[in-house]
């Protein structure tokens, strides 16, 4: 079974972070949240869209990026970005890998979006961008994919 670590770097609307988590209890994924939350983790939206998952889920609060990099000096992470140029599906995850989302409304910090892991999801020229539980569900399966349940 593939270990997948699901990142949220300071993600904004309870509902998709409840369906991530959803998500990561299905999948065995861990979940980070990263940095500065857009909402109580008590939230009734927080609660209502993760169900009765919560209880399965590996959730970890992280105070940075910087503290997560120091708990796993030798993670392998990718950022997932609407400004890079490599495809997601070009990428060989592995075991361990950290997949790392930045927030609904303004996407990673510009050093993420630089660094030579920055990945993206196709889409048709001249959109935003799409969901943020749908981008972590079509990554989060594409490493499943590769590597299976």
């Amino acid at each position: 079974m593939v270990k997948l670590n699901i990142v949220l770097y300071e993600p904004e609307i309870p509902q998709n972070t409840g369906n991530i988590a959803r998500l990561c209890a299905c999948c065995g994924a861990s979940l980070y949240l990263v940095g500065k939350l857009g909402f109580s983790l008590s939230s009734k939206y927080t609660k209502r869209a993760g169900l009765d998952y919560w209880d399965s889920v590996d959730l970890h609060k992280v105070e940075s990026m910087d503290e997560l990099y120091k708990m796993f000096p030798d993670g392998t992470f990718y950022y997932l970005t609407t400004k890079a140029d490599k495809l997601y599906t070009d990428t060989k995850f592995k075991d361990g890998d950290f997949i790392v989302f930045g927030p609904e409304t303004r996407g990673l910090p510009e050093k993420y979006v630089k660094d030579k892991n920055a990945r993206t999801i196709p889409m048709k020229e001249g959109q935003r961008s799409l969901n943020l539980s749908n981008s972590v569900a079509i990554v989060a399966y594409e490493v499943i994919r590769q590597n299976g349940l």
